[in-house]
């Protein structure tokens, strides 16, 4: 991409004052000394379309899409990548050059990579994985998961049917527990991972006893505020590898800078420092 032109892109939500986005992106431009802004783009909802309509006349490259916009943004695209289609929301617009808008999603890729970041021997198949959650982040995982090889996932969700939706939809690898069944949901498992907001800044914290979580199992969260959760604590705690959220927050936006900006980034200490000083 030539480096005379200015790239604009940003992230597009309600709120998105707190999005770590900026950060990361803005980082990235001056780490390669490229020309371009990543901008808060605070929409809400009964603007949404207007908004995504106006992309190509403001000159933008695209933008992330995050709450309460990753379904019903879809409807706006011109195109979907197929996993985009399959997770049922999109994270990532990329604007082509006829001004057409194509929809992706980063978010499985960035988890699936935030892990194999932490743990390289990582593997999907290496035994049962319980997933707590079944919301927009767990459909995201669930399903990555499935593609990297899962075999069994046990999926524990307050409000069963949801859970249940799915299950029907992703086949016959996921099985629904009752959540009060969670506690054995975690005997003989290689992976916990929780997606619901349990644990998060100004959330209660995640009901679940750990004593039949296997020494060996991986504890992974979805939430990145606080770096820590009380449930990687108690993990950590008791001796289980932990993996926190900044890892897939950091990896799903490396290809969307590419996308934009025509240079896949790393991952550096550097950004690390950046990103956690925000928190």
């Amino acid at each position: 991409m030539s480096s005379q032109k200015f790239v604009l892109t940003g992230v597009m939500g309600h709120p998105v004052a707190h999005s770590r986005s900026p950060v990361i992106h803005n980082h990235w431009i001056a780490q390669y000394k490229l020309k371009g802004s990543y901008v808060l783009l605070p929409v809400e909802s009964g603007n949404l379309h207007d908004a995504l309509k106006g992309l190509k006349a403001l000159g933008f490259a695209g933008c992330n899409v995050t709450i309460p916009h990753k379904v019903e943004a879809m409807k706006a695209m011109d195109w979907l990548h197929p996993v985009a289609k399959q997770m049922g929301a999109i994270n990532t617009i990329v604007v082509q050059p006829d001004g057409a808008l194509h929809g992706f999603n980063n978010d499985g890729f960035g988890y699936i990579q935030s892990i194999k970041d932490a743990k390289p021997e990582w593997r999907a198949d290496a035994g049962p994985i319980t997933v707590l959650g079944a919301g927009g982040a767990a459909r995201a995982i669930v399903l990555s998961l499935i593609n990297e090889g899962a075999k069994e996932i046990r999926l524990v969700n307050r409000t069963k049917s949801k859970a249940q939706d799915l299950a029907n939809e992703f086949g016959s690898a996921v099985k629904v527990v009752d959540w009060i069944e969670r506690n054995n949901a975690l005997s003989g498992i290689a992976m916990l991972v929780n997606t619901t907001n349990q644990g998060m800044h100004g959330q209660p914290e995640l009901d679940l006893n750990l004593s039949e979580l296997p020494s060996a199992a991986l504890v992974s969260d979805a939430i990145y505020i606080p770096l820590e959760t009380p449930l990687l604590a108690t993990a950590r705690k008791r001796g289980n590898a932990t993996v926190n959220g900044l890892g897939m927050l950091l990896n799903q936006a490396r290809p969307a800078f590419q996308a934009w900006f025509g240079v896949l980034p790393e991952i550096t200490p550097d950004l690390n420092k950046a990103v956690a000083a925000t928190f």
